[in-house]
C-alpha cells in the first residue's frame, strides 16, 4: 500500500470541465444504479471541485470524454485509455475506461504533467501522473459542423 501524505491531498491539481460534459457526467453519477456508489461519490466530488468553462474555451489538452490518455500509475506501468461515458466501456476495444470508474473520475479534467492522488473505498491509496492527452478537433468545442453545399 502506498502512503499519501496530507501535502498530496492539498496539492490536488485544478481540474477544468466543459459545461455540457459537466451536466452529462452529473446526470450519469446521479442515475448510476448498482454497487458503485463509492465511485459515483468520488466522481461527484471531482465534478464539484472542477472549474466549469464554456465548451468553446476548454483547452485542447484537458482530459474529457473521448480523450486518449497516456498515464502512469505510481507504482505501475504506463497505460493508454480512451475515457468514455458509462456503458461505452464495453464497446470493442479493450482500452476504454468509463469516466464513472475511480481512475476515470481521477483523470477527468487533468492535463499533461498533473499528478492526482486519491483513496479507494477499500482504503488503498492511488497516484497517477498524466503523460499525454490527445483529443480530436471536434472535442475542442469549435467543430464547424457540416458544411453547406
Amino acid at each position: 500500500m502506498t502512503t499519501i501524505s496530507l501535502a498530496d491531498w492539498s496539492r490536488s491539481p485544478e481540474i477544468v470541465i466543459g459545461q455540457k460534459e459537466h451536466k452529462r457526467l452529473t446526470i450519469a453519477a446521479m442515475t448510476e444504479i448498482g454497487d458503485s456508489s463509492d465511485c459515483m461519490d468520488f466522481l461527484m466530488h471531482e465534478l464539484d471541485r472542477a472549474r466549469i468553462v464554456d465548451d468553446d474555451l476548454l483547452p485542447p489538452d484537458v482530459v474529457r470524454i473521448g480523450s486518449i490518455v497516456r498515464f502512469k500509475p505510481m507504482p505501475g506501468e504506463e497505460q493508454t485509455v480512451k475515457l468514455v461515458m458509462p456503458g461505452d466501456d464495453s464497446l470493442p476495444g479493450n482500452y476504454r475506461l468509463s469516466a464513472t470508474s475511480l481512475t476515470g473520475a481521477a483523470l477527468l479534467g487533468l492535463r499533461p504533467g498533473d499528478l492526482m492522488s486519491w483513496l479507494s473505498p477499500d482504503g488503498v491509496s492511488h497516484r497517477i501522473k498524466v503523460l499525454k492527452v490527445a483529443n480530436t478537433p471536434t472535442h475542442w468545442g469549435n467543430d464547424p459542423g457540416p458544411s453547406a453545399a
